[in-house]
C-alpha cells in the first residue's frame, strides 16, 4: 500500500518506519529542507532507540523515501497521515495550524480516493476542519479518518510493532477496509483493533494521557502526605498497586512529568471543556499539583543550605523528562536548574542523552560534565531526576571521596536510603520513611 506521511517528527517518523518495515511503500514529508536532508543521510533528529536501524533498513529496501514535496508524496498515495505539531497557544489549546495548512496541501494533491488521517493529537471537532480544509482545494473523493498514536518516548518503535490497541475513528467504511488491511501486519495474534466514531477517537488520546497524568500527580501528592504522617510511597505503592482493579503501573512518587504529551494534552483538554462550558476539575487539579510537584525537588535542596546556594555546586543526574529520551520539553531538571539558579549556586548536570539540547536551550546556564562523577566533583549536593538504568547504582563511596558535602536528593525513589545514610550521606527521598 503506498502511504504518504506529512511530518517528520517523533510521531510521523515512527509511523513512517515502521509502517514501511511492514512492507508498505512510504514517503514521508517535511517543510524543512535541513531536516530532510539529514534523513536522507540516514541521520535521525532526535534519540529514540531502535528507530535508526529501523529507518536505515526500510530505507536501504527503498521502502522509505523523504521528502519537501506534499504534492509528490500524495500524488500516488492511497493513505496519507497528517503527523505535525499541534504546539499549545497561551490560552491553552491545541494549535491546529499546521494540520489545517497540511490538510489543505493533502487535497491539493490527491488524484484518486485517498483516506486523510489525523495522527497529530487533536482536539474533538478537528476531523470536520481537516475535512473541510481537504475539500477546498479538491474534487477528488477522500474520506477523513482519526488514527490517534500512543508511542512512549523511549520505547515507541516496540509500542508501534506491537500496539496494546489501535484506534481507528472512521465513519466511511472504504476507510475501515483500507485502515483494517494497513494495520494487519502488527496485528496477525489477535484483531486489536478498535472501531468508532471519529470524535470518540479524538478524545480518547485526550483521555488516555489525562488518566496516567492523574495516577502520577495522585502518587505524588500521596507521597508529600506520607512524609507529613511518617508513611512510605513506597509501600503504599505496593500496596494498592497489587489491587487488580488498579494496577501497578503509573504508581510511581517523583519530580512530576514532563514532556510533549502530558502538559500539553492536559491543558488542550481542558480547554475544549471550557469551549463547551463543562468543568474537568480533576484535570485542572492534575495540572497544579504537577507544577507544585516540580518545584519540590529545588525546593528541599534550598531549605538544606539554610536558603541561600551562593558558593554551594549543585550536580543534577538526568536532564531529559524520562529515561531513554533526549527530549527536554517541560522536564522537571528545567524547572530545579531554574530555582537553584535563581538561589546562586553553581550548576553542573550530566545526562547520556540531552544535553545538547539542554545547551542549545539553557546555553552556559549550567556546567555540562562529560559523566556524572565528573559532574558530582566538588559537589555539594547531587540531585537525581532523571532515572536512567546507568545512574540507579551509584558507587556511594567514590561519590563520597569526590563530593564537598555528602548530601543525595533523589527525585525517583530509585537509591537506597539505608545505604545512602550508612555511607555517610545525607538522603531524601519522595516520600520515604528510610
Amino acid at each position: 500500500m503506498k502511504i504518504a506521511v506529512i511530518g517528520t517528527g517523533y510521531v510521523g517518523l515512527v509511523t513512517g518506519a515502521g509502517f514501511s518495515d511492514f512492507g508498505h511503500d512510504v514517503t514521508c514529508v517535511d517543510i524543512e529542507p535541513t531536516r530532510i536532508a539529514a534523513l536522507q543521510r540516514g541521520e535521525i533528529p532526535f534519540f529514540e532507540p531502535g528507530l535508526p536501524e529501523l529507518v536505515a533498513r526500510n530505507a536501504k529496501l527503498g521502502r522509505l523515501r523523504f521528502t519537501t514535496s506534499t504534492a509528490e508524496a500524495v500524488a500516488a498515495a492511497q493513505i496519507v497521515f497528517i503527523a505535525v505539531g499541534t504546539p499549545s497557544t497561551a490560552e491553552g489549546a491545541a494549535d491546529l495550524s499546521y494540520v489545517i495548512e497540511a490538510a489543505r496541501q493533502i487535497g491539493a494533491a490527491i488524484s484518486q480516493f485517498t483516506v486523510v488521517i489525523t495522527k497529530s493529537t487533536v482536539p474533538v471537532g478537528t476531523a470536520d476542519k481537516v475535512k473541510a480544509a481537504v475539500a477546498s482545494t479538491t474534487k477528488h473523493p477522500f474520506a477523513v479518518a482519526s488514527n490517534p498514536e500512543f508511542l512512549k518516548e523511549g520505547d515507541a518503535v516496540n509500542d508501534f510493532l506491537k500496539p496494546a490497541r489501535v484506534i481507528v475513528g472512521a465513519d466511511d467504511q472504504k476507510a475501515i477496509e483500507l485502515l483494517r488491511s494497513l494495520y494487519h501486519g502488527v496485528l496477525r495474534t489477535n484483531d486489536r483493533i478498535q472501531v468508532m466514531d471519529i470524535r470518540s477517537a479524538e478524545l480518547t488520546k485526550y483521555a488516555a494521557n489525562a488518566m496516567l497524568a492523574t495516577r502520577i500527580s495522585f502518587m505524588n501528592e500521596l507521597a508529600i502526605l506520607c512524609e507529613a504522617v511518617g508513611a512510605d510511597i513506597e509501600t503504599v505503592r505496593k500496596g494498592i498497586g497489587s489491587d487488580p482493579r488498579i494496577g501497578a503501573k503509573f504508581l510511581f512518587a517523583g519530580a512530576g512529568f514532563g514532556g510533549s504529551c502530558f502538559p500539553k494534552d492536559l491543558r488542550a483538554l481542558a480547554h475544549t471543556a471550557r469551549e463547551h462550558d463543562v468543568k474537568l476539575g480533576v484535570v485542572e487539579a492534575v495540572e497544579r499539583a504537577n507544577e507544585r510537584q516540580k518545584r519540590v525537588l529545588g525546593e528541599r535542596v534550598i531549605s538544606h543550605f539554610g536558603g541561600n546556594l551562593e558558593g554551594k555546586r549543585v550536580a543534577i543526574w538526568g536532564l531529559a523528562f524520562k529515561p531513554e529520551t533526549d527530549d527536554i520539553r517541560e522536564s522537571p531538571a528545567l524547572t530545579l536548574i531554574e530555582q537553584l539558579a535563581d538561589a546562586k549556586a553553581t550548576l553542573a548536570g550530566y545526562d547520556p542523552e540531552a544535553m545538547p539540547n539542554v545547551r542549545e536551550r539553557l546555553g552556559d546556564a549550567l556546567i555540562l560534565a562529560s559523566d556524572p562523577y565528573a559532574a558530582a566533583t566538588g559537589a555539594d549536593a547531587l540531585v537525581l531526576v532523571t532515572e536512567w538504568h546507568e545512574l540507579r547504582h551509584p558507587d556511594l563511596a567514590k561519590l563520597k571521596s569526590i563530593m564537598r558535602t555528602p548530601a543525595l536528593f533523589d527525585g525517583r525513589n530509585v537509591w537506597s536510603g539505608p545505604e545512602a545514610r550508612a555511607a555517610g550521606f545525607h538522603y531524601q527521598g519522595i516520600g520515604r520513611r528510610a
